[in-house]
């Protein structure tokens, strides 16, 4: 197993207007991009000073077609994707786009758990991995958070698949309880059984910013919706949740309002 197996390397963005998404998240997360370069399709790297956070592409028309909407996705590291993606077909999970070859980068499928959050095998071409950065480094992904079909159901399907633990569970009465979730023993998530009103299980993920007061007027001014917050969470954290102004929901997360 690489040091990278079983944890989230690596983010990317699907949207209907790839320069307007590019000059949001540079004002908002003051996050820098640039072409990858890649043949034949337009794909754009958002880095964080040095580090490279995740990627832009434009939503496929075959996507668009079927309903697809601006979202975020999270890349799971593992060391074969196509044994991965037969795991999870075995454990209840969806294969949506069959294991295929990124030439010169790696391996991906796209996959969904058995309650229909999607998710991305990804093996690299290097076993280099991302540099890891202390907690808080703004413009880095802080927290990875599943609202789930069924909380514990993922949790034991996420368990299985890629070795993850239990860390502290919080009890939040009416909106059920709230698994945080180590990797490697670094506790970097929760997931919880979602609302009823929401359509359809999914991965958010936050964002890291310095101040959660300055970073939501920055993304407002930009033309964010906020949907949830400034919100003070346990521990003393400050998180929003957000639509960017294709749709794409993202949040935010920092150590002081």
């Amino acid at each position: 197993m690489t040091e990278n197996a079983g944890k989230f390397i690596w983010y990317e963005l699907m949207t209907s207007d790839t320069k307007a998404a590019e000059k949001f998240y540079r004002r908002v997360l003051g996050w820098d991009a640039k072409d990858a370069g890649m043949v034949g399709t337009a794909y754009t790297i958002f880095s964080a000073g040095p580090t490279m956070i995740g990627g832009l592409l434009q939503i496929p028309d075959e996507l668009c077609a079927a309903g697809g909407r601006p979202s975020w996705a999270g890349y799971i590291g593992v060391d074969d994707v196509d044994a991965y993606g037969d795991r999870v077909k075995a454990a209840g999970g969806t294969v949506h786009r069959p294991p295929e070859d990124i030439p010169g980068v790696g391996r991906f499928a796209v996959v969904a758990d058995p309650y229909g959050a999607t998710f991305v095998l990804f093996k690299g071409e290097s076993e280099e991995g991302p540099a890891p950065q202390a907690p808080g480094t703004p413009g880095h992904v802080g927290w990875h958070e599943l609202h789930a079909g069924d909380g514990a159901g993922a949790y034991a399907f996420y368990a299985g698949l890629f070795g993850w633990t239990k860390a502290d569970a919080l009890d939040m009465g009416p909106l059920g309880v709230y698994q945080t979730f180590a990797q490697g023993g670094a506790v970097v998530g929760g997931m919880m059984t979602k609302m009823p009103d929401t359509p359809a299980p999914f991965w958010l993920f936050y964002f890291n910013v310095e101040a959660i007061a300055a970073a939501l007027a920055r993304a407002q001014e930009a033309g964010a919706t906020l949907l949830m917050g400034p919100h003070e969470v346990p521990g003393g954290s400050w998180i929003v949740q957000c639509l960017d102004p294709q749709g794409a929901l993202f949040a935010l997360l920092a150590p002081r309002r």
